[in-house]
């Protein structure tokens, strides 16, 4: 299945999306480009709001460009795969039986499926400002991140 359809059904069944992605088998070149995916758009989504820093400051977009493209392209993964390894230590002294992949795979498609929030926020950062929709919109990320999160990891358990 597409991943855009996956993207869509992961915000009402991420079960069963998650049961998808583990009955394609053990694959991490998947998992990698799951994870890159969401870096990629996240760093994308902060463009509208590092134009309105570059605007507002009357330094240039390329300096604040730079310093997000290697917080987010290049350090956000390794801290992913530090943190999805985390995850699965804390799960398995809770009892889980999943393996350190289920837990990646879980948290890097929560990341991906939850990007549409993230372009939103992104945008809502860059034309309204800080404030109260953006942190709205922020905790709406939030929300279907960990929606999407939990429900991978109880999917992986079974």
């Amino acid at each position: 299945m597409a991943v855009t359809r996956d993207l869509v059904e992961a915000h009402l069944r991420p079960r069963r999306v998650m049961a998808r992605l583990l009955g394609m088998g053990q694959r991490e070149d998947r998992a990698f480009a799951m994870l890159m995916g969401g870096c990629v758009i996240l760093f994308m989504a902060q463009w509208p709001y590092r134009a309105r820093q570059a605007h507002l400051s009357g330094e240039t977009l390329t300096d604040y460009i730079q310093h997000d493209a290697l917080g987010l392209i290049f350090l956000l993964p390794l801290i992913a795969y530090g943190f999805a390894a985390l995850l699965r230590l804390i799960t398995r002294i809770l009892g889980a039986k999943a393996d350190y992949y289920s837990a990646r795979l879980a948290l890097f498609w929560a990341l991906l499926a939850s990007s549409p929030a993230l372009v939103l926020a992104g945008m809502v950062k860059g034309f309204i400002g800080l404030g109260t929709a953006n942190t709205i919109v922020g905790v709406l990320w939030l929300v279907i991140f960990l929606w999407v999160l939990v429900n991978s990891f109880i999917e992986a358990e079974q």
